[in-house]
């Protein structure tokens, strides 16, 4: 079965800590383009993961995870 990164807990942490995605572009000094890459469930570099984790406080746990996807869509989680 196939498996792909999710950031839901990425969204959900910023809906905790009551931020949005600009508050999160101007807190870590990431792109636009990052975070429309984020958005979209695409692939985004380690250094931007790691300014993300920093701007954050928090551990990559926190904010991804790898997801099992089947034919129908996501499945569950690895």
């Amino acid at each position: 079965m196939a498996t792909t990164i999710s950031y839901n807990k990425l969204w959900k942490l910023l809906i905790d800590k009551d931020m949005n995605k600009q508050d999160l572009k101007k807190l870590s000094g990431i792109s636009t383009a990052s975070i429309a890459k984020l958005g979209k469930g695409e692939n985004i570099t380690t250094t931007v993961l790691l300014k993300i984790c920093n701007a954050l406080d928090c551990n990559i746990e926190d904010i991804m995870e790898i997801v099992k996807i089947d034919e129908v869509g996501i499945d569950s989680k690895e």
